[in-house]
């Protein structure tokens, strides 16, 4: 959903749990910016080997890792996930990877179980950046 909503400045309801490469171009601070992006779905993720795994962390040059604010198992898998990373990037070079936390579904507060202060937290014990969105 992030993603389509970045490419296509839409929203759409439904999503299948494909994987897709999407690039984009993006002009920022007066310089344009090719994107390329791609799109796992968690659960498509958690169910492959982590030599797939790895092949699109050496592939990416930095990260976004979005979980449910509604969903605590989203939220506790992070951790991992970015150890992984930062083994995986870091231990070829001493450049810091750029990597940020997206707590997603903040207009669905009401059933929150993960709150922002935890995400906070866990981004900065982590080293990452952090945002929520909806």
């Amino acid at each position: 959903a992030l993603t389509v909503r970045f490419l296509t400045r839409r929203f759409i309801g439904e999503y299948g749990a494909m994987e897709f490469i999407y690039s984009h171009n993006l002009t920022v601070d007066g310089r344009e910016i090719l994107f390329h992006i791609w799109d796992v779905p968690s659960s498509q993720e958690q169910a492959e080997e982590g030599s797939s795994e790895e092949k699109r962390i050496q592939w990416a040059d930095s990260f976004v890792l979005v979980y449910s604010i509604c969903d605590r198992a989203s939220f506790n898998i992070l951790p991992l996930k970015i150890q992984f990373i930062k083994a995986a990037k870091e231990g070829q070079s001493q450049e810091k990877v750029p990597i940020v936390i997206v707590g997603n579904k903040r207009d669905l507060h009401h059933q929150r179980v993960v709150s922002s202060e935890e995400g906070r937290l866990l981004a900065l014990s982590l080293d990452c950046g952090f945002y929520e969105v909806s």
